[in-house]
């Protein structure tokens, strides 16, 4: 049983998973033909938005925090649909070329992309946590992760036939019109009516008095926000951040779907592999949408941080069928096991932030949750390129490379991440509990 305010925002994220992914996908050809940079430059303005989005999120992140749910995903939209028009507009205000007036343009489009999603993704977890239980909050961060990535699947059925009808700026012009259909579910099915409801019925069953954490920020004034934050400031719960760069070299992983995958399933593989690569990089997220839901069924029960130790051990374990060799049989058996990993440890992560983040903080918490998350970005793209030139190199028969050493060194960096979860795990516990309680 959903509550109004709750399928509100379900039916919000997966228009919004579906944009955001959809206009991702394309951006880089977009700035190559209608703004005109070269190939390097129009893959770092792909990097300026998924980089700027994580970052923003750091900053943003408190919005929910301070405004409530509702007006924050409100806003959060508004900003994304100023940007998207800019995006869709910005070859005909201007002259192309880096630097030209079109790609400024763009730049602010991304810019109202960047601050609206700083701020969408806070809010939507942070409403997870106020529209749930203790019975039902596992299954709410389970949905939205699936419905992400359901809506980072959807494009490639949806975008094509329209690029082919019209272009890309078509295909944009139709995201434009789901980010309104957005701002409308948000609008007309999350009535501040159905949010107060949610919480309401939420905070009773966790017999708390909502009202009570609610009225506690609004009485403070701004300076006195601003104390209370700086006292609580994740950055500097010591476990917290261990906890969460700790992830890192696991999350290498999630970097090579399309740092590496996409290279090494065209390169090292000879035949159906080969020719239909797209398959097997885009298996991930429709089997997350088909598992998370399940698994979180399965495992509710669980305590969120057993899971992350176990998860993370599912995901890093296969790199090693990898480092087996190239063949149809290692590829689906890492994909598959991967994602289960996957499912298993990712949307307790997000669960586990948002619980352990104090009255209030539930959105700054969240935003800094995903740093670590740009930094691996960041981090594992200055080295893949590197692995790929020395162990699958283009132009080079797949018997003449060594994609197996690659793999095991991936797979002895991702296997970091469970093996210091287990051995921290009562240290980073002894913390949780008093947290919890206090």
């Amino acid at each position: 049983h959903t509550s109004r305010a709750l399928l509100g925002l379900n039916i919000s994220y997966i228009l919004e998973g579906l944009t955001y992914f959809g206009v991702v996908g394309l951006l880089a050809i977009y700035f190559n033909q209608y703004i005109q940079l070269d190939d390097v430059r129009a893959g770092n303005m792909v990097g300026v938005l998924t980089a700027g989005i994580t970052l923003s999120m750091l900053f943003l992140g408190a919005t929910v925090d301070i405004v409530g749910v509702r007006k924050a995903l409100l806003y959060a939209l508004s900003f994304m649909l100023f940007g998207r028009i800019l995006l869709s507009t910005a070859p005909h205000l201007g002259a192309p070329g880096l630097w030209g007036s079109a790609h400024i343009y763009a730049m602010l489009g991304i810019l109202g992309i960047v601050i609206g999603y700083g701020m969408y993704q806070p809010a939507a977890y942070a409403a997870v946590k106020k529209f749930t239980t203790e019975q039902t909050a596992a299954m709410g961060y389970a949905m939205l992760y699936a419905l992400m990535n359901l809506g980072g699947y959807l494009p490639g059925l949806i975008s094509p036939p329209i690029r082919r009808a019209t272009s890309i700026l078509g295909v944009f012009w139709v995201y434009v019109a789901l980010t309104v259909a957005g701002i409308a579910v948000v609008y007309f099915i999350m009535t501040k009516k159905a949010v107060s409801k949610a919480i309401e019925d939420a905070s009773k069953e966790k017999n708390e008095s909502q009202k009570e954490n609610e009225d506690e920020l609004s009485k403070m004034n701004a300076k006195e926000k601003l104390k209370f934050y700086l006292k609580n400031f994740p950055l500097k719960d010591k476990r917290f951040l261990f906890f969460i760069f700790i992830l890192i070299p696991v999350q290498t992983l999630f970097a090579h779907n399309w740092l590496t995958l996409p290279l090494y399933t065209s390169r090292a593989f000879e035949g159906f592999v080969q020719d239909n690569f797209e398959f097997f990089v885009n298996l991930n997220p429709i089997l997350i949408f088909v598992l998370t839901p399940m698994i979180a069924a399965l495992t509710s029960k669980k305590n969120a941080y057993t899971m992350m130790i176990i998860g993370t051990f599912v995901m890093a374990s296969p790199t090693f069928i990898l480092a087996i060799g190239p063949s149809m049989g290692t590829l689906l058996a890492y994909l598959i096991i991967m994602t289960i990993g996957e499912a298993m440890w990712q949307p307790r992560f997000l669960q586990w932030v948002a619980e352990i983040a104090p009255k209030n903080m539930t959105g700054i918490y969240m935003g800094i949750g995903q740093f670590p998350w740009f930094l691996t970005k960041v981090i594992t793209s200055l080295y893949s390129g590197w692995f790929l030139m020395q162990y699958c190199p283009a132009d080079t028969p797949p018997s003449e490379m060594n994609t197996e050493l690659m793999w095991l060194i991936y797979g002895f960096i991702a296997i970091v991440s469970p093996v210091s979860l287990l051995l921290a795990r009562k240290w980073i516990l002894k913390g949780f509990k008093t947290k919890h309680e206090g």
